[in-house]
């Protein structure tokens, strides 16, 4: 359950398929997530919502027993750069270890390029190079960003439409990074809601205890526990349509090959829009059809080793010495891993023996390519030597490793893309039809706006709204349009 946000778990270790922060500015959905799973009431943090803060103890958080597993864990995010064989803050910070690790000249070539692109902006931004460009300057674009965000998406920066800057880094900048770096030497709000930070910028985060798919197996159980069913292994093959509403759909069972129909008032689809465009029945016009089949996505695959220890290790403030990351960034040019995470400090619950640690080397490709052909050993090996060669782990201590592969994992703003309003105006004109989540709107969304979609969705069917505008909008502005309103 969950999809991408589902947990795998592997001999009692623990896999969160890309990470999954559970953050939001909206107080709809940090409602919702809580009232499917309480906070930990042996976290000692305050919590804000509706601008009114709260202390979370037992009495209205949730007391801690034995046996009791449905927790929200308060979680402090670290996420660091590694580059040069050294860890940098992200986003940087103007800290002396930073400007000594860059070097004074790579650091005076920043601060000249960043201040040239200030005066001197892209004024028709169109690519994600010049997105990156107008925030942070050309040469520490050069630096911390075009080789990691190639490395996702398998082309250049100039080949990828700004919008997905806007949607996933929205009002981060070199300026906006200045003044969170000053605020921070200043008392803080320990809100986990954090409504005036970017979301780059966040520092605390809920987290289910067993990691995300802990949360969606609990929706699940009591969604069936009031009546409802819910269907896996069967994949839709066919979307019968008449008169611009959605009749019925088609689906085969995979394991059995047999199909069934199930007849229907509402459709929502959270599946691939390109598969859903080839499922229509009758098949849609040429034009649309030429769309769909255009639509590319990024697949992605994880590597799971079970270490003894890291190479790398946290000067002070770890007992055991593990570096506090939830993620890195893998900035390296020389291999081909784009992101670590380690599992660890996402939850203590993720890891079965807690004196190893767990780690998720995180690749990006695509289904035809070389790499996702590779045996599940030889994806294991490369992994290995990759750490190894850039100074995280030592090659031998190695305990155990597994390999996830998740297809569609990322919808591309390249391809057809630049045609997708076209498309979707044709789709939306099904009136019953309902595109919402990451791949049924083909739009790069964390999960709270996917959740969003769907609860909007459900608010027009209520309200007998017809237009589907108000849904496309979430996560097209700086801040989401529930807030907006």
């Amino acid at each position: 359950m969950g999809g991408i946000s589902r947990t795998v778990n592997y001999k009692g270790n623990r896999i969160d398929i890309g990470g999954h922060r559970f953050f939001s500015k909206s107080d709809r959905v940090m409602r919702w997530w809580r009232n499917f799973m309480p906070i930990d009431a042996d976290s000692p943090q305050k919590l804000t919502y509706h601008r009114q803060s709260c202390e979370i103890s037992p009495k209205n958080g949730h007391s801690h027993r034995n046996g009791d597993e449905l927790l929200m864990l308060i979680r402090q995010r670290r996420s660091r750069i590694y580059f040069l064989r050294n860890f940098f803050d992200y986003p940087l910070s103007l800290t002396k270890d930073t400007l000594l690790k860059l070097g004074l000249f790579r650091t005076i070539r920043i601060a000249l390029s960043y201040m040239y692109a200030a005066a001197f902006p892209i004024r028709d931004e169109r690519t994600l190079e010049q997105f990156f460009i107008n925030r942070f300057g050309r040469e520490l674009y050069n630096t911390f960003f075009k080789s990691y965000t190639e490395k996702v998406w398998g082309v250049p920066c100039e080949q990828i439409s700004a919008e997905w800057g806007a949607q996933r880094i929205k009002g981060l900048s070199v300026w906006k990074t200045f003044v969170h770096y000053f605020k921070k030497l200043l008392p803080r709000d320990a809100s986990i809601e954090q409504k005036n930070v970017e979301t780059s910028l966040i520092e605390q985060f809920l987290y289910p205890k067993y990691g995300p798919g802990q949360l969606w197996e609990e929706v699940a159980r009591q969604v069936q526990e009031l009546g409802a069913e819910i269907l896996t292994d069967w994949d839709v093959v066919a979307l019968e349509h008449d008169d611009g509403r959605i009749m019925s759909l088609t689906a085969r069972h995979t394991p059995s090959n047999a199909e069934r129909t199930f007849a229907g008032d509402i459709f929502f689809s959270t599946m691939a829009v390109k598969d859903l465009v080839k499922a229509l029945s009758p098949a849609p016009p040429p034009a649309m059809s030429t769309i769909g089949d255009g639509l590319l996505y990024r697949d992605f695959i994880t590597v799971g080793l079970l270490c003894r220890d890291l190479k790398v290790r946290e000067n002070h403030g770890s007992p055991n010495g593990l570096i506090k990351d939830n993620w890195i960034y893998i900035q390296e040019p020389d291999v081909k891993i784009g992101r670590l995470q380690i599992f660890n400090n996402w939850s203590p619950y993720m890891v079965a023996d807690r004196s190893l640690v767990w780690i998720g080397l995180e690749y990006f490709c695509f289904e035809n390519d070389a790499m996702w052909q590779q045996s599940d050993q030889d994806l294991i090996q490369l992994g290995k030597e990759e750490l190894e060669k850039i100074g995280i782990i030592d090659h031998g201590s190695v305990l155990d490793g597994t390999v996830l592969r998740m297809q569609k994992t990322y919808p591309a703003y390249f391809g057809t893309y630049d045609r997708f309003s076209e498309l979707r105006a044709y789709l939306d004109d099904f009136e019953n039809l309902y595109l919402v989540g990451r791949n049924g709107m083909h739009k790069y969304n964390n999960q709270d706006h996917s959740m969003l979609t769907a609860m909007v969705a459900v608010d027009n069917i209520a309200a007998g709204i017809q237009g589907k505008a108000n849904i496309w909008e979430i996560n097209t502005e700086q801040e989401y349009h529930e807030q907006k309103q």
